[in-house]
């Protein structure tokens, strides 16, 4: 593995691998996205190795390779191998696994630090190979915990061979790991649940949503509700992935009970559980269920507003494996929101610090529809729950605050010179953001939210989200 800088350019270098990325459909490449653009502004050379489309298969390949705000993005099509099928995904994955080895082994790519996302979930094995074989320290991005998803949902079982093994080798992989940055408290305790020497460098950064792109609209002037009649009528939003980590059942059972009132379920998107749903309120004849498939990145500040209410849900056991990213965009438009989980989830722990919504057992369709009922009799109720939820957004949850504290943690893994001089700046500028504060260099210490989100363990016990849009490509530096 050749240098990937010289002496004359003392910006830090960074190579991140993902599979997704914009222009595809998966919320984690957006947020990958906002990343790597937030750290270019900061004087970071970073490049990108990721996949071509491929989270749904109606997307025609976006450039091999192209300059998109000054991040170098380049593309594989190997990964693009049946996407809408459990094993066309994992195969698809595993190639996308062995091309990046392969161009991580070319001079000048792979930079001063290595992030890879558990996009797909065995990537960090790449950077596992790259740190023993030529000491590259590499930062995990860990948006679902796999093989215990898989365990959750009963697709594998405990005692199966390939889930202990993978279970030993993430272990190994968190060990070599210079860090760790996961979604949500929950997260973390299972993390540190089997591993728990590595808590010291485990962060916990929410995902954001951009409170200037998406922001409170009246429905009576959001041409998005207009065009689907939903500004006369009260409306269920659900937009974002309907996978199998996603609790449908109790948002179905809410609906039959309000069968005969005038409240408009609306679901965006698909994913696994869609057909199956379609079907369901077809049998059942719910006439007011409107189903839409996923919106163009620029229609979204449009949908998330086109509504009176926002949906979250997680099945029951996958708490702490998986953490749903639609929330944020909720927050952002400034709608109330109803969460679908556990008794333990962190999505309760949020609600309670911001009093923005309601969460509901699943199972409990009576339950949602009843506070469904309470928001359409009180309509001040659910503007002072979506103002609580957006202001919470813009105290914690803002593109750069998060990014921020994602360069912090970059800073602690970059070898020693470029770690001490050349992210100064980022810094410093910290103390511009609205909960700006000095960045401390402690391994458990991360710039603290204006208001502190408390932490909640979880009782022992498919990830990935979509916020429902298909973000469209826009346009540093190549290491030399």
């Amino acid at each position: 593995m050749a240098k990937s800088s010289s002496g004359a350019d003392r910006s830090p270098q960074v190579s991140l691998l993902t599979q997704f990325f914009p222009p595809d459909y998966a919320a984690t490449g957006q947020l990958i996205q906002d990343l790597v653009q937030h750290f270019s502004r900061q004087g970071v050379n970073v490049q990108v190795f990721t996949g071509q489309p491929g989270y749904t298969s109606d997307r025609p390949l976006a450039p091999k390779r192209e300059l998109l705000d000054g991040v170098m993005v380049r593309r594989t099509r190997l990964s693009r191998f049946w996407p809408q099928r459990m094993r066309g995904r994992a195969l698809g994955g595993v190639l996308f696994c062995l091309r990046s080895l392969l161009k991580l082994l070319k001079p000048g790519f792979s930079g001063q630090l290595l992030i890879v996302t558990t996009e797909p979930p065995y990537l960090a094995i790449v950077a596992y190979l790259m740190n023993y074989w030529f000491g590259l320290p590499y930062l995990c991005i860990v948006y679902d915990i796999y093989p215990d998803v898989a365990v959750a949902l009963g697709v594998a079982s405990e005692q199966n061979r390939l889930v202990q093994l993978w279970r030993w080798l993430n272990q190994r992989l968190w060990w070599r790991a210079s860090a760790i940055v996961v979604l949500s408290d929950t997260m973390k305790a299972q993390i540190t649940a089997c591993y728990p020497e590595g808590a010291d460098k485990i962060a916990v950064i929410h995902s954001w949503a951009d409170p200037d792109r998406i922001y409170p609209r009246p429905k009576a002037k959001n041409w998005f509700a207009l065009r689907y009649g939903l500004d006369q009528v009260f409306t269920v939003l659900y937009s974002g992935n309907m996978g199998r980590c996603h609790d449908i059942d109790t948002i179905l059972e809410a609906a039959l009970e309000l069968r005969e009132e005038p409240v408009q379920f609306v679901f965006i998107g698909s994913g696994p559980k869609r057909k199956e749903l379609m079907e369901r309120v077809k049998e059942a004849n719910l006439s007011r269920c409107l189903f839409l498939p996923y919106q163009d990145q620029e229609v979204l500040p449009f949908s998330l507003t086109a509504c009176d209410l926002s949906l979250v849900s997680l099945v029951q056991g996958v708490e702490g494996l998986v953490a749903p990213s639609k929330l944020y965009g909720s927050l952002a438009a400034g709608r109330p929101v109803a969460a679908v989980c556990e008794s333990h989830s962190y999505l309760r722990s949020l609600l309670a610090q911001g009093g923005f919504g309601q969460a509901f057992d699943n199972g409990d369709g009576v339950g949602l529809a009843t506070f469904i009922r309470r928001l359409m009799v009180n309509p001040e109720l659910g503007h002072q729950m979506g103002d609580r939820g957006r202001q919470f957004l813009l105290e914690n949850f803002t593109p750069e605050h998060c990014a921020q504290q994602y360069l912090e943690v970059v800073r602690k893994c970059l070898p020693g010179e470029a770690s001490d001089t050349a992210l100064v700046e980022a810094g410093k500028s910290y103390d511009s953001y609205p909960n700006g504060s000095q960045l401390s260099l402690r391994n458990d210490s991360l710039p603290p939210p204006a208001k502190p989100l408390q932490p909640m363990i979880p009782r022992s016990n498919e990830g990935g989200d979509v916020n429902g849009y298909l973000p469209a490509a826009s346009g540093g530096k190549l290491f030399q």
